[in-house]
């Protein structure tokens, strides 16, 4: 890869967070717009979830987490560069 190139992405990338692997419990944080037009709102949700799959590396990096509500399952996906988790104890 080209030095250049290769420095921009690791500009991007936050060092303070925790590795993790598929298996692993997380909390994650999902940014969701609700409203249209001029009265759209922005919240953070937070939801704990086990990862089912990690890909790619660096700044295009992302993960999937299984999140189970209710006894009904759902995955989200999310970019690494934005994950504001750790994993549960």
């Amino acid at each position: 890869m080209n030095p250049v190139i290769r420095k921009l992405h690791e500009a991007q990338l936050r060092k303070d967070l925790p590795e993790f692997r598929p298996g692993d419990t997380v909390r994650v944080n999902v940014r969701l717009q609700e409203g249209e037009g001029e009265k759209v709102k922005e919240r953070l949700q937070a939801f704990e979830g086990v990862v089912i799959s990690k890909k790619g590396r660096a700044s295009s990096a992302t993960f999937t987490v299984r999140r189970v509500s209710f006894a009904w399952a759902s995955s989200a996906s999310s970019r690494c560069i934005r994950r504001r988790s750790a994993p549960s104890k």
